[in-house]
């Protein structure tokens, strides 16, 4: 018997930001569209592991990460040293933040309980979003918690140089300038367009913890898949390793958060997580690549690629055409929906790149943060933008002065915006990317699909597609 779909679920409040509209110019909100449901994830794949958030439920968050803790050593952590908490600002977009926040104030306060020391400080890179972190930190008080010792850091800070076997890469000085470093991150997909899952515990060495010349060998220099080694380059040098002391990982899935996890090996963290990824998100962006034709509605507090929608963001959508974990892939270090591989002519520089995702027939931007180079999306998919104050945001941002001169029109509101995307898409599917917490909120049409293709993609995964990815990863 199918479950029964309940109404749309409240998707995450828009936040005061420099990079997006005031909240008060967001009027409706996606989920409140006339036949929108909420599919949840173990409707679809009723082996999801458990999940303890959603709801909101920080003492359960908290007693995990201590429990994860309690088998970490920080015998080398003394009464005077320093340390360095690092994160990054994607761990606040999933869930609304709570659980990150939760999770790195109980490991401070585990280290300070166990160690005596009292110099913990937070460390918290960015993108190309220079303030966003900044902004999570007064959000959620940890200014406060930390003892003003709570610092976001940009890939354009303050470097120091790193001798590592490959040569001298760059680090932010600011990320080392404590005895020890503890790495607290979490363990979604998200850029999987960009680390294929290889080392993904191991990325933000070389991305949120580097100078820009670092991170951008992942987005030119040698393409994706190409520049895994830099960060294991980076994590293995004799500099970082002297000032290692743990990593502790809260564990999202597109059920919601099953557990954190803490290792002083990172690597045997980075295996536990690969395991949990493949056959949890493995199951989510495999159903979501078997879509025919839907209508995307961008409706979270992040930029066009990394808005949420059942625990997966828009970028992987747009790449679900293919399978982004198969390492034998065609082309699969390229992130093909990233202007460095298209020419002049919009045309792929290598004709055999694939597309991207053809299933999306049209693009609504009800709410939608800047601060990212998103005008390639407005290229390449019919985009319809939610008032002019949106369209002014885009404008106004360096990255995105052309955004608006590629979407196809700008609207005054929501209804207005949706019945010219069904007229343009010519579907009735609609997939909401709002950041709704275990499920999807989608149209019922594309919910039944999605129900009906369900159990064949999980049997696929089980038995043919996880042993293939696990194989090419060297792992049983």
């Amino acid at each position: 018997m199918a479950p029964r779909l309940a109404k749309a679920l409240a998707p995450i409040p828009p936040r005061d930001s420099v990079y997006g509209v005031a909240p008060s110019c967001v009027a409706n909100r996606a989920a409140g569209l006339p036949g929108m449901v909420f599919l949840k994830t173990r409707d679809l794949f009723p082996d999801s592991p458990e999940v303890f958030w959603p709801p909101e439920n920080p003492e359960a968050m908290r007693k995990a990460t201590r429990d994860a803790l309690a088998s970490v050593n920080m015998d080398m952590i003394k009464p005077g040293d320093s340390v360095n908490l690092l994160g990054s600002h994607h761990g606040w977009t999933i869930l609304g933040g709570g659980p990150y926040t939760e999770m790195i104030e109980t490991v401070k306060d585990v280290i300070q309980e166990r160690t005596g020391c009292t110099d913990i400080r937070l460390r918290a890179g960015v993108g190309l979003r220079f303030r966003e972190t900044e902004e999570y930190i007064k959000r959620f008080g940890l200014d406060t918690y930390f003892g003003g010792k709570a610092r976001g850091m940009a890939p354009i800070d303050e470097g120091i140089p790193i001798e590592t076997e490959i040569g001298t890469l760059y680090g932010i000085k600011r990320a080392y300038d404590a005895k020890w470093i503890v790495h607290t991150h979490n363990s979604d997909v998200r850029e999987i367009h960009f680390h294929r899952h290889v080392d993904r515990a191991v990325k933000p060495f070389s991305m949120s913890y580097a100078r820009i010349e670092s991170r951008s060998t992942y987005h030119h220099n040698l393409g994706p898949r190409g520049a895994n080694f830099t960060a294991r380059a980076i994590f293995n040098s004799r500099f970082v390793q002297d000032k290692w002391a743990f990593a502790c990982f809260f564990k999202p899935t597109p059920a919601g958060i099953v557990g954190v996890t803490a290792n002083n090996n990172l690597y045997t963290l980075n295996e536990e997580v690969t395991r949990l990824n493949m056959a949890t998100y493995g199951k989510m962006m495999t159903l979501l690549g078997k879509v025919k034709d839907a209508i995307a509605v961008l409706d979270f507090c992040c930029p066009v690629p990394y808005v949420f929608c059942g625990g997966v963001i828009y970028a992987n959508f747009c790449s679900a055409n293919i399978d982004l974990l198969d390492l034998e892939q065609p082309l699969p270090s390229y992130t093909w929906y990233t202007e460095s591989y298209y020419g002049e002519n919009e045309k792929p520089l290598l004709p055999e790149t694939p597309p991207m995702n053809p299933a999306i027939r049209a693009c609504v931007i009800n709410y939608a943060w800047v601060g990212y180079p998103s005008v390639f999306w407005a290229k390449h998919t019919p985009t319809i933008i939610v008032g002019e104050d949106h369209a002014r945001l885009f404008r106004e941002d360096s990255q995105n002065t052309e955004f608006v001169d590629y979407a196809k029109e700008v609207v005054p509101d929501l209804d207005t915006a949706m019945a010219h995307a069904y007229g343009m898409a010519k579907t009735d599917k609609v997939i909401i990317f709002d950041g709704a917490g275990g499920g999807i909120n989608c149209s019922r049409s594309l919910a039944e699909e999605l129900l009906a293709r369900a159990p064949e993609v999980s049997r696929e995964v089980d038995a043919t597609l996880m042993p293939k990815w696990l194989k090419q990863r060297g792992l049983q």
